[in-house]
């Protein structure tokens, strides 16, 4: 039925995409093609960046080119830095703090707002993914009274990253786990923030207006916020001395819902929380504190037990995200910004992919309002 209301878009299509597919029923993820455990176990992010980028994984001396040119921009102009600054002195959020900051960088980008058949778009996007993680560290750092650390275009990614934000370089098992998260996060489908960013690149506005629209979507507690809601509640379960069981069950009581379970998409576990759950373990393991794992593991199986998987509600991405990112000691509100930090890649690879054979994007509502209103002056109301 043509005029049939979708509230939410549930179930439309709007697009094609050979990026990444998303099963639910059988919670399965690919990237173009490939399953996201072969990526996530195999893979670094620079090499899925590449992927998503260009439509095949690179061979070594691609990589070593890429990952190269990608580190090369990492540097941000000190204007930057210095708003940067003055938001984490005036005690603004992360996430705006970060939206505010990405908006600025077009300002130093040189391409400006040329065009030359998507070619622009991805360099720009690697100037904006390679930026955005000195962006975060520099915030963080400021705020807890420390200056900023200069990037190293000799580590990895992730690895550049969490020296940034540490002033010391990460161990391998660190490193990787980043990595690994970074992967897991990079794209999934036509969520709501790439959504946005494609909404925003089919009106053929540049890369810059794209991701700070992504950001923003991004940044709202029905989407990225899950991470940061789930470690708040181990944090309370912590505090209260109670069994995590227990304590779930007073919450399940009083009405309350335990973040991290249930998917618009999958009705099985999230391949991702899967992956991120060993990692948790391998981590908690190099460090002798099992807490936020044992925490984890009683609350997934008493709910598994009390039959919300065999509902389709199974812990998803989110569930065990936030205590990897614990463990790597990134404080809580930053979970969203660094997921932000991996997804600008799809959102980069989906705005130049949809750009390549545009539509403007232009539902329509369908209207309830009054009809036939007698309009009156405002002197005579």
């Amino acid at each position: 039925m043509a005029d049939e209301l979708k509230r939410g878009l549930e179930g439309v299509l709007v697009a094609e995409s050979d990026l990444s597919y998303v099963d639910g029923e059988v919670g399965k993820l690919v990237y173009r093609g490939y399953d996201i455990e072969d990526l996530a176990r195999g893979a670094s992010y620079e090499e899925v960046l590449y992927l998503l980028w260009h439509g095949s994984l690179p061979s070594a001396a691609e990589l070593d080119s890429f990952a190269a040119d990608l580190a090369a921009e990492r540097e941000v102009a000190d204007d930057v830095i210095e708003t940067v600054r003055a938001l984490a002195d005036a005690g603004e959020r992360p996430m705006a703090a970060l939206r505010t900051a990405t908006s600025m960088l077009s300002a130093y980008d040189p391409d400006g707002e040329s065009d030359d058949d998507g070619e622009a778009t991805l360099r720009q996007g690697r100037r904006i993914t390679a930026k955005i993680p000195t962006v975060l560290a520099a915030f963080e750092r400021v705020r807890q009274g420390e200056e900023p650390v200069a990037p190293d275009p000799d580590l990895s990614h992730a690895g550049n990253f969490l020296y940034m934000l540490t002033g010391t370089e990460p161990d391998a098992v660190s490193e990787e786990t980043f990595d690994m998260a970074l992967t897991l996060h990079a794209d999934h489908g036509l969520n709501a923030s790439t959504f946005t960013a494609m909404v925003i690149g089919s009106t053929m506005a540049d890369v810059y207006s794209g991701v700070t629209g992504g950001i923003g979507a991004l940044s709202g507690p029905l989407h990225g916020g899950a991470n940061q809601d789930v470690m708040e509640v181990l944090h309370e379960i912590d505090a209260s001395a109670k069994d995590p069981v227990e304590w779930v069950k007073d919450r399940q009581d009083d009405g309350g819902r335990i973040p991290g379970f249930g998917h618009r998409v999958y009705k099985v576990k999230d391949p991702r929380a899967k992956i991120l759950e060993e990692k948790l373990r391998d981590l908690s393991e190099s460090s002798g504190d099992t807490k936020w794992l044992d925490y984890t593991t009683a609350i997934e199986e008493y709910l598994t037990d009390q039959g919300l998987v065999e509902k389709g509600i199974a812990p998803n991405v989110d569930f065990y995200s936030g205590s990897v990112y614990d463990s790597l000691g990134i404080p809580v509100d930053m979970y969203t910004p660094i997921f932000a930090m991996s997804r600008v890649g799809g959102w980069i690879a989906h705005v130049a992919e949809y750009q390549e054979d545009n539509r403007l994007i232009r539902p329509r509502a369908r209207y309830t309002g009054p009809e036939d209103a007698e309009f009156v002056p405002v002197d005579e109301r």
